[in-house]
């Protein structure tokens, strides 16, 4: 009799699981919010009946810069990639070396994700060049989905205060405004978190939040019509 009872708890438990993250987890599942302002567009879709408007969401400008290889980047390379994002310039050792090793330890996870890519942009492109931030990247030893871009001033304050919506700007010869904030981007060009890159707490968060975000991603290639 006890080994019936062993053998039936054997069967049924996997079952028991699967329909925990089946049914249970689609149920619990809630995406993360949308950062930006939001405008109510005037096309709507019905659920159980009920008229809902649809919302018109902040999304990313679109962009062109250069990695530490001399490649471009924009948002066509960057194609239903989910994006962790950070600003930086090598003349700041203190700050941007902490946040970059806090993101580090976050993007040595992901190494060979290939939904997710990590994208650190310097503020300060007239000293990092594409040469500079190959060394910069070669000193992290960092992964092959982390890239360092730099290009034309106009383009990343663009993308810094009208995009992302943070504030990096020159204030001095060499020396500039800095905002350790590190922003989560999904695949759709929005805005999914924001958190402080010299927080070890926040970056625990940014990885937790990152599966989240993965997920979403995942439902979306598997349910397109969703």
């Amino acid at each position: 009799m006890k080994k019936l009872t062993i053998l039936v708890l054997i069967l049924a438990v996997p079952g028991f699981l699967y329909y925990l993250l089946t049914v249970k987890g689609k149920n619990r599942y809630k995406p993360l919010p949308v950062y930006g302002p939001k405008v109510v567009a005037k096309t709507f879709h019905k659920f159980h009946g009920k008229v809902i408007f649809d919302t018109i969401y902040h999304k990313l400008p679109d962009f062109e810069l250069t990695d530490q290889d001399g490649k471009k980047i924009n948002f066509d390379t960057l194609a239903g990639k989910v994006l962790v994002v950070s600003f930086f310039y090598t003349r700041n050792p203190q700050m941007s070396e902490k946040v970059n090793v806090n993101i580090d330890s976050v993007a040595r996870d992901y190494t060979r994700n290939k939904i997710t890519r990590f994208i650190s942009i310097t503020i300060d492109p007239e000293h990092d060049n594409a040469a500079v931030l190959k060394n910069y990247s070669a000193h992290l030893k960092a992964n092959t989905n982390w890239k360092f871009l730099t290009g034309d001033t106009a383009v990343i304050y663009n993308l810094a205060r009208k995009g992302l919506l943070v504030n990096e700007f020159k204030a001095a010869e060499g020396n500039f405004v800095y905002d350790d904030k590190v922003m989560l981007v999904d695949a759709e060009r929005r805005i999914r978190g924001y958190y402080s890159g010299t927080s070890l707490t926040d970056m625990m968060r940014l990885n937790d939040e990152l599966k989240v975000q993965i997920s979403e991603e995942l439902r979306k290639i598997k349910s397109p019509e969703m």
